[in-house]
Formats: C-alpha cells, sequence, structure tokens
C-alpha cells in the first residue's frame, strides 16, 4: 500500500462526497484522513489514502473524475502526512513560540509552498489568494508571498497562514515588552507582560509571600486567590498585569517574585503591587509601578486609582517616588489615592503614623 494526497473540487450538494469515495473504494483505496476547503467554486476535498501499489498517480485521477471530482491534483505523500492538520499547526504554533523569526519556514511547512517571500511592501488590499500565490500581511509591517504549483490555494489556507502570521507578530511584541532592570543593590529582573501561561508562577509567588503581604495586596484577606480570580488578574479584559520574574543562565526556570496589576474601568484604572518579601525594599515596587505609569499614559486612562492600608509605609514611599500630584481620600485605616495622568491637584500623600 501506498500513501497519496489527493485533493480535488466537489459540488457542494448532498450526496456528491460519498459517489466521489464510493469511487475511490472500488479501487481498494483507504481513505485515512479528509479535510473540506470551502471555496466559491465549490467544496475542495483534500484526502490523505492508502492506495493499492497497482495504482498510480493516472489511476487516481480517473477514480476522482469518476466519482464526479475535478481540477484534480495527486501526490505521493510521506508517513508524517499522518498527522492530522490540527496537531501539525498546534506545533508549527509551538515552534514559533521559541523563534518568531521562523515565521517563513512555518509558513512553508504549513502549506507545502516552494517559495516564501517577505516583502517591505504593506499587503493592503491585495492580501488573498491566487491560484499559485497567496499574500499575508504581517502585523509589524510588510508581507509574505507565498508560492506554489499546486494545488491552488484556498481560504482555509490563507485564515491558517494568517493566524500563524498574527501569532509570531504577537510572540515577537512580548519579546520586544520584556525588559531587564537592574535594582539598585545590582540584582536583575525580567519585567514584560503576563500571559495565562504565567499561572503556576503566579500562584507560586502568593504561596510563597507572607499572609501580611497576601492582606496588603488584596486589602479583604489573606487567603490565596483561587486559579480563576489569577487567570482573570493575569489576562485583564482592559489593561495590563506585569510580572518581574528572576533571569537566571540558559535552561534555568525563571521565578515570579512580583506582579502589577492595572485593571481599567471607564477612563480610569485601578492598580495594585504584590511583591515576594525577600524582593521587598529593593526599588522593584518603583520599578513596575513605573511602566504602569506609562502604558497607563499610553493608552488614554485619565487616571490611576490605588487603595492601600494607612500603615502601609512601604507602599506610600513607593507611591511619594513617583514625583506626581495626588490626590488622597481617607476611610478608617483605608486610603483611597487617585493619581491624574492629565491633570490634577496637587495633594501630599499622608505619612504612616
Amino acid at each position: 500500500m501506498t500513501l497519496w494526497r489527493i485533493r480535488a473540487t466537489v459540488d457542494d450538494r448532498p450526496g456528491y462526497l460519498s459517489v466521489l469515495t464510493a469511487s475511490l473504494a472500488l479501487r481498494g483505496v483507504n481513505i485515512l484522513t479528509v479535510q473540506v476547503h470551502t471555496t466559491e467554486r465549490g467544496a475542495v476535498d483534500d484526502f490523505l489514502v492508502d492506495a493499492p501499489d497497482t495504482l498510480d498517480e493516472a489511476d487516481l485521477v480517473a477514480a476522482v473524475e469518476r466519482g464526479r471530482g475535478r481540477d484534480c491534483w495527486v501526490a505521493r505523500s510521506e508517513a508524517r502526512g499522518l498527522v492530522d492538520q490540527p496537531t501539525r499547526v498546534l506545533g508549527l504554533a509551538a515552534r514559533l513560540v521559541r523563534d518568531p523569526d521562523g515565521t517563513g519556514e512555518a509558513l512553508r511547512a504549513l502549506l507545502g509552498a516552494q517559495e516564501v517571500t517577505w516583502r517591505p511592501a504593506p499587503a493592503c488590499s491585495r492580501a488573498g489568494i491566487g491560484d499559485t500565490t497567496m499574500l499575508v500581511a504581517d502585523p509589524h509591517g510588510g508581507s509574505y508571498e507565498l508560492r506554489r504549483a499546486q494545488p491552488s490555494f484556498t481560504p482555509a489556507e490563507y485564515a491558517r497562514a494568517q493566524a500563524l502570521v498574527e501569532l509570531a507578530g504577537a510572540v515577537a511584541r512580548r519579546s520586544a515588552d520584556q525588559v531587564t532592570v537592574v535594582l539598585p543593590d545590582g540584582a536583575d529582573l525580567a519585567v514584560r507582560p503576563a500571559t495565562a501561561d504565567d499561572l503556576a508562577g503566579a500562584a507560586e509567588l502568593h504561596e510563597s509571600c507572607s499572609a501580611r503581604s497576601r492582606h496588603r495586596r488584596y486589602l479583604g484577606g489573606a487567603s490565596l486567590p483561587q486559579p480563576a480570580r489569577l487567570r482573570r488578574l493575569l489576562e485583564p479584559t482592559r489593561g495590563v498585569t506585569l510580572v518581574a520574574t528572576t533571569v537566571g543562565a540558559a535552561g534555568t526556570p525563571e521565578s515570579v517574585v512580583a506582579m502589577a496589576n492595572l485593571l481599567g474601568e471607564g477612563d480610569e484604572a485601578e492598580v495594585a503591587l504584590l511583591v515576594r518579601d525577600d524582593w521587598q525594599r529593593r526599588g522593584v515596587g518603583s520599578a513596575l509601578l513605573n511602566r504602569l505609569v506609562r502604558h497607563a499614559e499610553s493608552v488614554g486612562f485619565v487616571a490611576l486609582v490605588l487603595h492601600v492600608q494607612a500603615d502601609n509605609a512601604p507602599m506610600l514611599r513607593t507611591l511619594r517616588r513617583l514625583s506626581r500630584p495626588m490626590v488622597a481620600d481617607r476611610d478608617g485605616g483605608l486610603l483611597t489615592l487617585t493619581v491624574p495622568l492629565a491633570t490634577g491637584v496637587p495633594a501630599e500623600v499622608p505619612r504612616p503614623r
């Protein structure tokens, strides 16, 4: 038996696919996988088949045409073709996460393109597919042009290619957003936007913090937040969460030592910090807070709001180092501090008593 890939267009009408599969079955062809690509000209069916060694390309084309298929393309396949499409795409996505510069090679592997060329000119309205070419917009600017002689590109393949390119762009942006911060004592920390992948690290951070530190962060208690809440904090609907991680040698797992949340609501954003006890009073909070302020200004928030216990001297000192006007409102032992980002009325942050 021999593995083949067959692609053919079939009228998108009830029963037509069964006619094609029956024609193949009569010749002992076993269909291993099938994908259906919807196009304006009909349904393009992509088969991976196991055929008797006595059949050649011409025999398979004839079988397809007798089964009411047209525009047939047939090519020998390899054992790796047995991997289903979702698994292949996930594998390529994992490769891009490790190396976003490999976008061109990933596109080539995804679509079997003979040529993949990046061009500085944006795709604009030309993005899309032809019979032998595909033009995919690069989120960073420019575009990827793909070419293959056969089979013709389909809209489904274009959508997959665009999704892969956008994933590579997101990974590259995350890498670009990561900075290394040198603290006053000479220690290095990597600071970057958080993702859902940081859930385990964020949970470990909370477990490593003292009950007092957790209480100062969440005000309502010192218990560990549930995973669902942590997920929402790591990827807020509006705003951003930063994590600070240790910088070790290559291959050394990073450890999350601080988390800073910017949670948008209306034209204001609430800010909260959690720093592991052994990293407190080392400038970590100031580094994170300054980056959150710059981000909030860049996306158009008009003010930051922080809820701080009146006896939280380290946090109040961190806020004073911003050297920005603030409005303070005290309710018992709780201070609500508003930091205007456009205009504001200067007010002294109360000193702890």
